[in-house]
């Protein structure tokens, strides 16, 4: 396993363009496959770009891996030891680390070159686990169910009894949940037994990901790099959404599914806020 490249309190450098390219072209290699009715071989890491074309990346490195589930221990084992780990999403890439981990958080900021002052999200595998992190009295029962797992950001109060470290997202009281509708990062999150912090595979004020070729420059950073192919949803990324008071709502951004978010929360009787 190979560590972050930074420690908390660190400033990362900002790789430029050109160094960028030489560096990302140092891990991948990119190769035309067959035509997929001229074979059936099975290729991981692979990502459908037409209907008969194939491209797969070749990681030269051994912390570029599939994102598969013969890897979810490798990437456990990261998360558990205080590492950043880079994972596909059912939105965009993003950078992943322990919630309870001040460390951990810490270089998730500096990897991005985020200000602290901007919050971080947070992760669960099921929408049960939620209640462990934030406030969900208030909700009528089954609406998490319907808005999650899915391309959806739920803010709630974050709650005295939360066992979130404290340190994340200082200064606040509420906090974005998420449950993607992919398996691995569930797995991810639920073999760590803790919520992951979550964000956006870039520099910040940076185009999101939707390949791991998108953030090339930054793997050096990760303990691992989880490759799942390119991502079909965009770069809008999950459409973040206000919980906190009862029967209101508050899109804070549009993002990937608004509409069906929207149509959810007007089933339940909630309101969009004026």
């Amino acid at each position: 396993m190979q560590a972050c490249a930074r420690a908390a309190g660190e400033r990362l450098p900002l790789v430029r363009a050109p160094a960028r390219q030489r560096l990302a072209q140092s891990f991948v290699k990119v190769s035309r496959l067959p035509s997929l009715h001229e074979t059936n071989r099975v290729v991981s890491c692979s990502a459908r770009v037409s209907e008969n074309i194939s491209h797969k990346i070749e990681a030269s490195t051994d912390h570029i891996l599939p994102a598969s589930q013969d890897h979810v221990v490798k990437a456990i084992d990261a998360i558990n030891g205080g590492q950043v780990i880079a994972v596909p999403t059912d939105t965009i890439y993003g950078f992943a680390c322990d919630a309870c981990s001040a460390e951990a958080v810490n270089r998730i900021y500096e990897i991005k070159g985020r200000i602290h002052t901007r919050p971080l999200a947070i992760c669960v595998a099921d929408v049960p686990e939620i209640s462990r992190f934030a406030v969900v009295d208030h909700l009528p029962h089954g609406l998490l169910h319907n808005l999650l797992p899915g391309p959806v950001t739920v803010v709630l109060k974050r709650g005295e009894n939360s066992i979130l470290e404290r340190s994340l997202n200082p200064g606040l009281d509420s906090i974005g949940v998420r449950v993607p509708k992919l398996d691995f990062i569930r797995s991810i999150a639920r073999g760590a037994g803790s919520a992951l912090a979550l964000t956006s595979a870039n520099l910040s004020g940076r185009p999101s990901s939707v390949s791991v070729k998108d953030f090339g420059d930054l793997w050096p950073h990760c303990s691992y790099v989880f490759d799942g192919g390119i991502l079909p949803s965009g770069r809008a990324g999950s459409t973040i959404v206000d919980l906190i008071t009862p029967g209101v709502y508050k899109i804070l951004r549009d993002g990937s599914s608004r509409e069906e978010t929207m149509a959810v929360l007007g089933k339940f009787g909630f309101v969009e806020a004026s």
